[in-house]
């Protein structure tokens, strides 16, 4: 049986193995995104100046409907921000996360509203 802190710890080692490879600059910000059990979260980070340029979540949109349907209205919102932001191209960090679900139906969202990665 897989326990939930055995969960934490393997998310967390995927993400620092996949954050050794994937680092934002202020021309290509990385899009980070965390999924927890009830909300998804996507921020563009410039790890050059540390800050972020623009986050969207499903609890500042108070998006209904299914997970699915919520990860791609953040994944609109968060392209729809870099673009007023000045950001065309990202680097997608899924934060250990696999690229399946709510993780994948953001990132398709966000390039179908114009985000390049």
């Amino acid at each position: 049986m897989i326990k939930p802190q055995d969960r934490k710890v393997n998310r967390s080692k995927r993400h620092r193995r996949v954050r050794v490879h994937v680092a934002g600059t202020s021309q290509r910000p990385r899009l980070a995104v965390f999924r927890s059990l009830n909300h998804v979260y996507a921020q563009l980070i410039d790890d050059t100046s540390s800050r972020t340029v623009a986050a969207a979540s499903t609890v500042a949109l108070k998006a209904k409907g299914n997970g699915m349907t919520q990860a791609m209205e953040v994944g609109k919102a968060i392209a729809a921000k870099a673009k007023a932001a000045g950001v065309n191209s990202v680097v997608f960090d899924r934060g250990g996360f696999l690229y399946h679900g709510r993780i994948k139906a953001l990132a398709d969202a966000a390039r179908e509203a114009g985000l390049e990665f």
